[in-house]
Order: C-alpha cells, then structure tokens, then sequence
C-alpha cells in the first residue's frame, strides 16, 4: 500500500482514555486509513516518530476566535499548542446571525469591532470561514445575547413574546444550517435581565434540531449553586445538553467550594446529559465588568478604549495615579478589557481533574495583551498538571481535550486515533514539552509541539507553521456518546509513561 503520509514507531494515545500503544499510522487524503505495523506500507512523505507521543489533535471546546478564523486565518494562537479544532460562539456571543452599524454591545466587542460583524445568517459566516481556509476546524455556536442585539432596541428587560419569536425562528435557521448549538452568557449585562421563560423558548430549539446548550452562568460567585440549578433545568426543559462554561468559584469569598459545585455538577449528569469546560489558570479575563470591581483581588487592565496610554498596569495603580477609588477609575477606563485574579489553585485543580470536565482556553485573540491562556492552555495541562503534578494522568488529560470533546459536540469521526477517522493529529515530545506563555509576555509559542496535522495536511512543523492551511467549517452532526472514563485495560498494548 502507498499513501500521502506515514508516521511510524508513534506512542500513540487514541484519544479514548484508553493505555498507549505503538505504531505507525497510515493517512490518505483527510482520513487515517491504516494503523498497526505497517511493513508493506510506502509514503510520499514518511515521518519517523520514534520517543514521541502521537494524540489526536486537540479540540478547544471554549474560544471566541470567531471574526479571527477569518480575519487571521493561520490562527498560530492555537496551531501552536496542537489544537486542530475550535468551538466559537461562546459567552452568548457569536458573529452570527449579525450585523451591526453602531456602537458594538459588550461583550460582543471581545470580537471585534462593528465591521467585523458582518454575517446576517449563520450560512453567510460558513461560506465565509470555508472561503478564508483557516488552519484550524471550526465549530460554532450561535450567542444568545448576539440574538438579542439583532430584535431588541435595549437589552435591560426580558424579550417580548414577538421578539422570542424572532430570534428563535433565526436560531433555528442557524442550527438547520449546520450551527452546533447555542451559548448563553447570563451574568453580562446585556442578557442578564433575559428569565427562565426567554431562555426555554430557545433551548427547546436546541434540544429539538439535536445542538448542545452552553452557558457562562449568571453567577459564578456566591450564587453559583443557584445559577448551576438554573442551568440544568433550562438544559433539561429543552431536552439539549448542557456544558457549563468555564466552571469555577469566583471570589475570595467562594473559595474552596469546587466539592460542593462538582458534587452539583454530579447529580446533575446521573439524569441529564451534564460537562463543563475549564482552562488551568487561575485568573480569568473578560471586558471590565464594574460589578467584579473590588479590592479582594489583583485586577489587571489588559486595554482601554478611552485611556490606552494606561492599559498593561493594574487598576489599584491606575486609581492612585488618578487619585481616585477603583470604581471611579473603572468608571473612567470603560470600555475596556481586564485580567482578573479571582480562583483558588486549589479549586481549579479540583474542576480540571473531575471526569466531567473538558479542557477550553476561553483565549481572547483580539486582546492587545491576553491572558496567557490563549496560547499555553493546552501544553500547561499536560505538561505541568499531568507531567509534573500528576494531578490527571495523560491518558486522561488528552480524553479532556479530544475525545470527550468531539463527543459533546457532535463532531463525528474527530478527536481519535482510528482507522476511518479524519486525520486531525498532534505530536508530542513530552520531554520538551512546556507552556511559555506568562501574564508578562502572553504571546509565546510552546515548546514541544513538534507536528500538527489538520485533515490530513501537515499545518505546523518544528515550531513554525507551514504555510499550508486544511480547516473547515464542522457543521453539526447527531450527537455522539461521551467518551468513556478509562478502564485502565491495556489489551495487551503498551503504556506510555512519562520520562
């Protein structure tokens, strides 16, 4: 047999939780077409992969790299660190079904400005996406609050009957035009105010064309159980999934409360369909939000539309500079973007371990200094917490970020290593291994990542991308079966272990 590309001697981890194995995997076209000791097997392009782990590409199941697929197509952000796949669309805001002339509503403005949303229908940001040939997979989902900017004159109310109506009727265009489902982003002001009625209407249609429901919850501080509860229910009213975004207990006053959230987190999942997703930092970053302002924790400015001569200085030194309190001085800065400091490590670890959870960057690409989490989430994970913490295993590691991923998602024949799967990969040194992105210098590539393939196509080689660009648009699929927790059953293979 000859085929375009051949990896051979690979660790490989499958994707499945299951142990390691070695051997070699054939690829022709877009698809893995052989895997085992392929002897009789020759190649146009033969990579030797010996001491080196092979795993499926990685799917960033939390970004808001919308506008960027298509603006940035190389997408090195993400490329870098092995992801082959990203879910935009989260928080609530996606840049479809949208277009916009005015001032751009917060948080939509994490995404770009008012040109750069410029897709009335989910079929014009596909064509779009397909058109621009990222480098990367995309799969998006449709922003709650993107379909409130599309009906409503003013955001601080709940949605009429009509103006449901209305933004269900273009949801349900999106979602049969190959949307993967919808997000909400409840604690932001501008959907805050949307109830339980507004937010049923909608996931009902969710749960009715087969799609999965996120949310970012209405609070992730002290009435994170409460929110969690309205999660679930508006999830299990719609008959849709749910994957609770970036699952965390923000504020020092809700530190150590991850056992009780998780515990939630538990029940739920024993009768409805129930993840979440989490990055392994513990500050999170977002536009600055005057409810957040406190002088409990580090709040650092990130950008100022009206103030840039400020940005990259925290907030308390920004007020003394002024001579004024923080809220006075966020009041002044606004808009504007800030990393907060607002998780205990301990709490992190805890959601970043539990089997529920996936692994998500939640990265910010339009920020002129992001959190470093949109370029080191994935190598962080598993080179400090599964390498060097042994807080998760590998096996595990990579099931969070692959197939237990593509299964939430509906992303069929993704995030495993088989024959007949797309040929999505990442290989690995883990001796090299290293996230080098800091909160002082965000934008720096990993060490380690030594080959990332996207259907097919060698995309990034020994640290640089290749120039050459495979990515599409993944439209929605029939819902897969979670990815199984692992047995620990080997068949005889062999394990991989860290060096």
């Amino acid at each position: 047999m000859h085929v375009d590309l051949l990896i051979r001697h690979a660790t490989i981890l499958d994707g499945r939780g299951g142990d390691a194995f070695t051997a070699d995997v054939a690829i022709q076209g877009e698809r893995i077409v052989a895997l085992g000791t392929l002897v009789d097997t020759s190649a146009n392009d033969v990579i030797d992969a010996k001491g080196l782990t092979l795993a499926p590409g990685f799917i960033d199941v939390h970004t808001h790299d919308d506008t960027n697929v298509i603006r940035t197509p190389e997408m090195l952000p993400k490329l870098s660190q092995g992801v082959t796949t990203v879910v935009v669309g989260n928080c609530g805001i996606s840049a479809s079904p949208v277009t916009l002339t005015g001032d751009v509503p917060d948080p939509m403005n994490l995404l770009g400005r008012a040109e750069d949303f410029r897709y009335p229908s989910f079929a014009a940001y596909a064509q779009a996406v397909d058109a621009s040939t990222p480098s990367v997979n995309v799969a998006a989902l449709i922003g709650h609050t993107s379909l409130r900017s599309q009906v409503m004159d003013r955001f601080d109310r709940p949605a009429s009957d009509d103006e449901i109506a209305a933004m269900r009727e273009q949801l349900e265009t999106a979602l049969g035009e190959g949307a993967v489902g919808m997000s909400s982003g409840l604690a932001y002001r501008n959907a805050f105010c949307a109830p339980t009625e507004e937010m049923n209407a909608l996931v009902e249609a969710v749960g009715r064309a087969g799609g999965v429901y996120t949310t970012h919850l209405r609070d992730e501080f002290a009435g994170l159980p409460e929110a969690m509860d309205e999660a679930v229910a508006t999830a299990r009213h719609g008959q849709a999934p749910l994957v609770i975004s970036h699952l965390k207990c923000a504020g020092a006053g809700n530190w150590g409360n991850a056992p009780k959230a998780l515990s939630k987190l538990d029940d739920a999942a024993r009768t409805h369909g129930v993840h979440c997703d989490c990055y392994p930092y513990t500050a999170g970053s977002s536009t600055l939000d005057l409810g957040q302002v406190t002088d409990e924790i580090d709040i650092f400015i990130t950008w100022s539309d009206p103030h840039p001569e400020v940005a990259r200085q925290s907030l308390g030194a920004i007020a003394e500079q002024w001579g004024l309190s923080l809220m006075e001085a966020a009041e002044r800065l606004q808009p504007a973007g800030a990393v907060y400091h607002n998780m205990s490590e301990a709490d992190m670890r805890l959601v970043l371990s539990h089997p529920l959870s996936m692994v998500g960057s939640d990265g910010l690409p339009n920020d002129p200094h992001p959190h470093p989490r949109l370029w080191g989430t994935f190598p962080r994970v598993l080179a400090h917490y599964s390498r060097d913490l042994k807080l998760l295993s590998l096996t595990e590691a990579v099931r969070k970020m692959t197939a237990l991923s593509a299964a939430n998602f509906g992303l069929a024949d993704r995030g495993v290593i088989r024959v007949g799967a797309f040929a999505d990969l990442v290989l690995l040194d883990l001796e090299t291994l290293e996230d080098t992105a800091t909160y002082s210098t965000p934008m720096s590539l990993a060490r380690g990542i030594e080959l990332v393939i996207v259907n097919g196509c060698i995309s990034y080689r020994h640290g640089q991308a290749s120039g050459k660009r495979a990515g599409r648009l993944l439209r929605r699929n029939a819902r897969l079966s979670p990815a199984p927790v692992s047995t620990g059953i080997h068949d005889g293979r062999d394990s991989a272990t860290f060096p």
